[in-house]
């Protein structure tokens, strides 16, 4: 083989292995769990109005929210997860785990195998979806009696058979129809234009890039834990109180019921 070819061939090796390194990145997943979910949603009815990647202010620095459906039927607010193997969680647990096994061949005895199996861990994202809600509630409070509902939707191949959530935890396929069951009008279809006023002119995506938007989280997160640890409630400064409950020991906020936070 000549030097040319096997330059060529380790040039292609590299530039393949950089591709895919780029393409099976978090961040890349992420882009194409956002389109594939766009795409579903396009497919509703013209009376829904679809909003896509909005960035919000909060007390915690920002929190970005990938969709909101806007309907006189109430408000959707969707978080989108483009993952891969068995999903193991609940609505309490601040972690939901992501499950491989794979089977894999002995090198010398290929006629045998073994159970391979890799475990990732990843903030609930039904949390994540009702701190969507929460901010999105405070932004329409000329709406009052607009829902706002949280809706979690898993791309890719995946399984969530296995999630025990009370809130809706749904594959792509099914998400249309979640949100077309939901049929009572709350307000005006002339008012649904204002919703999306409000909801578009306070999004700050425009100034907020996504590494911020990541730093601002690392930070919140940072100073939520210290808060926690030092029994202050990250959420109203109150004290953190512990509690005995259906599932054991809990810390609960002083300023219980006007403040619902609790941490294990």
């Amino acid at each position: 083989m000549s030097t040319v070819i096997i330059v060529v061939i380790v040039v292609l090796t590299v530039a393949l292995t950089i591709y895919l390194s780029w393409y099976n990145s978090p961040k890349q997943k992420g882009v194409r769990g956002e389109k594939y979910v766009s795409d579903i949603l396009s497919e509703l009815p013209d009376e829904y109005i679809v909003l896509n990647d909005l960035v919000y202010n909060t007390e915690r620095g920002t929190t970005q929210v990938d969709h909101v459906v806007v309907s006189k039927y109430g408000v959707f607010a969707i978080e989108t997860k483009n993952y891969s193997g068995e999903i193991y969680g609940d609505d309490s647990r601040k972690e939901w785990t992501q499950l491989f096994v794979n089977k894999v061949t002995y090198r010398k005895k290929w006629w045998k195998t073994y159970t391979y199996v890799t475990k990732n861990r990843f903030y609930n994202p039904v949390k994540q979806s009702w701190g969507h809600v929460y901010k999105i509630k405070e932004l329409l409070k000329s709406y009052p009696q607009l829902p706002v509902i949280p809706i979690v939707v898993f791309g890719g191949d995946v399984n969530i058979d296995k999630v025990e959530s009370q809130n809706h935890v749904v594959y792509g396929e099914e998400l249309c129809s979640v949100i077309t069951d939901y049929n009572t009008e709350f307000i005006k279809a002339t008012d649904v234009v204002g919703v999306c006023s409000v909801l578009q002119n306070r999004s700050v995506r425009h100034l907020v890039d996504n590494k911020t938007h990541v730093k601002n989280i690392k930070s919140a997160a940072s100073k939520f834990e210290n808060a926690v640890q030092s029994g202050v409630c990250p959420r109203c400064g109150g004290q953190l109180l512990e509690r005995n409950g259906k599932y054991g020991k809990f810390y609960g906020c002083s300023n219980y019921p006007d403040c619902k936070f609790t941490a294990k």
